[in-house]
């Protein structure tokens, strides 16, 4: 049987929305439409594009943890989680956003899935910290080409899932490549090959994840 890990993007991949999306849109007030433009741009680092936008919200932890309780997850991806386990393939979730709301969603699904991801912090307003951070270039808050190098053995296979501009890197280095949104357009633009997916039942069809 082929060896694989597989490296998943949580924001927009698992959740059917982007948590952060959806925080910045229902407690920020505005002006983070400008921060988040050049955070796409590259231009602002998610830590300081996260800080800045926090400076912007009107909300607390229980407002987020009530907003983290309302969010679904792909409705197939249980059964791709049980899938890989039952195959022996290592899943980490790799993620720009925010622990907190990862521990609540999961929580919510009973899923004990390990994780990296960014630290929220509130003492009355609210910040991030970036442990997983790669200090040569600093854009990403995690960085998830540097976490995949770290947690992969010889002779794996990585298998890449994303959807977004923070995984553009590690869809890159990554053996197999499943995407959407605006990481499909990516692969496509750059020569990057990867499948293109709506949901977990299409990368379950795929074939990839049958035992062989």
């Amino acid at each position: 049987m082929d060896k694989k890990i597989v490296f998943i993007d949580f924001d927009g991949t698992i959740t059917k929305v982007d948590t952060c999306q959806a925080m910045v849109e229902k407690f920020a007030r505005d002006g983070w439409q400008k921060i988040n433009e050049l955070w796409e741009e590259k231009k602002l680092s998610t830590r300081d594009c996260a800080n800045l936008t926090f400076r912007l919200f009107d909300a607390t932890l229980e407002d987020i943890e009530k907003l983290a309780e309302t969010m679904e997850i792909d409705e197939y991806f249980p059964e791709f989680v049980a899938q890989c386990r039952q195959n022996n393939y290592p899943i980490y979730i790799l993620s720009d956003g925010y622990d907190f709301i990862i521990e609540k969603i999961l929580a919510k699904f009973n899923l004990q899935i390990p994780y990296y991801a960014n630290k929220l912090i509130y003492d009355g307003c609210f910040q991030i910290e970036c442990p997983h951070h790669n200090e040569d270039c600093r854009l990403c808050g995690t960085c998830k080409s540097g976490l995949m190098n770290r947690l992969r053995s010889n002779g794996e296979k990585t298998v890449y899932i994303g959807d977004g501009s923070s995984d553009t890197c590690p869809a890159s280095k990554a053996d197999i490549v499943f995407a959407k949104g605006s990481l499909y357009k990516y692969c496509q633009a750059n020569d990057i090959k990867a499948t293109y997916f709506n949901n977990f039942g299409d990368i379950l069809e795929s074939g990839v994840f049958k035992e062989k």
